[in-house]
C-alpha cells in the first residue's frame, strides 16, 4: 500500500483520488516531474531572470497540463510554483508541506499544496499561487516589505509590532486581520519557524476587501538549518529567543493587537484543541523518522512554555 504525496492518505497507486482531483477533476494520474531534484535546481537558475517569484529557494513557474496528466515548467503564466529538494537542507519540500497542511488545520488559510514525484524518484513541492484568478488576471498584492519601503536586504529590519500599523492602515477590516495575524504568529512559534520576515507577510485585494493573504513559506527552518538559534525573524518587545506567554500572549496580543479576552481565549482554545491533531500529522507525513522526531520534540517544547 502507497501512501498519496498529496493528501497522505493509504492508496494503491502513486497518488489518491482524492488527491488528483484536488489538483483537477480529470486528472486519472499524475505523470512524474521530467526532472530530477537537480535538473530542477538547474532550471531554476537558468530562468531566474524570467521570473518574479525568485528567493533563497529555487523556484520553478507551472502549470497543469491536464492533457498530459502532469505539470509542464513554464516562464509566464503559471498557476504553481514547484521547489525542489535543497542540495543545502534536508528534507525541505516535505518539511514545508506538512507545516502548510498543518497551518490549515490550525485555521489559517493556505492555498493547495502537496508533494510530486520527479523523475529521480525525489519529492518535490507545489503550491498554487493564491495571486491569479485566470491566466492572464491577477489579484493585487503586496508583501509588507513593499508596504513599509523595504527591500530583500532590508526585510528582516523591522519587528512585529509595527507590523500593526500596517494592518490598521490598509486593510478593510482591521480587527479581523489582527486577529488572523495573531493566529499566524502562535502558529509560526509552534512550528519552529524563524524566517518570517517583511515578505513572508502580504496583503490582497480580493472580493473589494483588503486583507491579509494566503499563508505561504510555511515550514519549520528550526529543524531544517538544525543550528538557528532565533525562534521568530522579526523581534517581539525586542527578543527573537526565549520567547513565552508572557511575550506572545499578553504583551503581543493583549496589549498591543489589542485583542479582547474572549478573543484571545478562544485563540488558546483552538491552541490546545489542535495538538493531538498536529502530533498526528508529523506522524504520517513525508518526512524520515529522525525529522519527525526532531519536529514533534520541538513542538511539545513549545507548546509547554505557551501553557506556562
Amino acid at each position: 500500500m502507497n501512501k498519496c504525496p498529496i493528501t497522505y492518505e493509504k492508496c494503491k497507486d502513486k497518488y489518491s483520488i482524492p488527491g488528483l482531483s484536488k489538483l483537477s477533476p480529470r486528472l486519472s494520474h499524475l505523470t512524474d516531474l521530467p526532472l530530477t531534484a537537480q535538473e530542477q535546481r538547474r532550471e531554476a537558475a537558468s530562468r531566474s531572470g524570467k521570473m518574479s517569484i525568485q528567493g533563497v529557494q529555487p523556484k520553478l513557474s507551472a502549470r497543469l497540463n491536464v492533457k498530459t496528466q502532469g505539470f509542464q515548467v513554464v516562464d509566464s503564466y503559471g498557476t504553481f510554483i514547484i521547489k525542489p529538494q535543497s542540495e543545502i537542507f534536508e528534507e525541505v519540500p516535505e518539511n514545508e508541506d506538512l507545516t502548510m497542511k498543518m497551518a490549515q488545520s490550525f485555521g489559517i488559510e493556505v492555498p493547495l499544496t502537496g508533494l510530486v514525484y520527479s523523475k529521480d524518484g525525489s519529492l518535490s513541492y507545489f503550491i498554487k499561487r493564491f495571486d491569479r484568478y485566470s491566466r492572464n488576471k491577477k489579484y493585487h498584492v503586496e508583501d509588507f516589505a513593499q508596504l513599509t519601503g523595504n527591500t530583500r536586504e532590508t526585510k528582516y529590519n523591522w519587528s512585529m509590532e509595527k507590523l500593526i500599523p500596517v494592518i490598521e492602515n490598509h486593510c478593510t477590516f482591521p480587527l479581523l486581520e489582527k486577529r488572523k495575524l495573531f493566529r499566524r504568529v502562535l502558529f509560526c512559534f509552534l512550528t519552529g519557524n524563524e524566517d518570517m520576515h517583511l515578505k513572508n507577510f502580504s496583503l490582497i485585494t480580493r472580493n473589494n476587501k483588503i486583507e491579509l493573504s494566503p499563508a505561504y513559506d510555511l515550514l519549520n527552518s528550526t529543524i531544517s538549518m538544525d543550528n538557528a538559534v532565533e525562534e521568530l525573524a522579526l523581534p517581539i518587545t525586542g527578543k527573537k529567543r526565549k520567547l513565552n506567554r508572557t511575550d506572545l500572549i499578553e504583551y503581543y496580543g493583549e496589549d498591543r493587537l489589542e485583542l479582547t479576552g474572549k478573543s484571545i481565549r478562544s485563540e488558546m482554545k483552538n491552541l490546545v484543541a489542535k495538538k493531538d491533531e498536529l502530533e498526528k500529522m508529523i506522524e504520517v507525513s513525508f518526512l524520515s523518522n529522525s525529522m519527525k522526531d526532531k519536529y514533534t520534540e520541538l513542538i511539545m517544547d513549545r507548546y509547554g512554555r505557551l501553557a506556562k
